[in-house]
């Protein structure tokens, strides 16, 4: 796949919340996911693609409701493009809140090789 072809097909899947499809499907075995910051749900930096779909399920189990999720259309680059992610999501034991990224991918031989976000 191309790079525009990987960044919508990405854009679609992440619309329809169907995380650990994308992942296997257009990501690298050694991806690499980088946080804004280390979290207790998350550590700054994750590496190979058995541990991000790890890290994906983890956040999926995390969610009491997701109210909204916008993602914008992908701006992409050669080998790399952005998108934005907004979300309005209650975690589980947690109040009502709002997050909102910048996700930045790097695409290599037609996969995603890395991923980060940033606040």
């Amino acid at each position: 796949m191309t790079t525009p072809e990987v960044a919508r097909r990405l854009v679609t899947l992440c619309r329809e919340q169907k995380w650990e499809a994308a992942q296997r499907e257009l990501y690298a075995d050694d991806a690499v996911s980088i946080e804004p910051q280390e979290t207790p749900m998350s550590p700054k930096v994750t590496t190979g693609l058995p541990n991000l779909i790890a890290k994906g399920r983890q956040f999926v189990a995390m969610v009491d409701t997701m109210h909204a999720l916008t993602i914008s259309e992908p701006i992409v680059a050669p080998q790399s493009f952005a998108c934005t992610m907004a979300l309005d999501v209650t975690f589980k034991g947690q109040p009502r809140m709002k997050m909102a990224e910048l996700c930045v991918y790097e695409v290599k031989d037609g996969k995603i090789v890395s991923e980060q976000f940033h606040a």
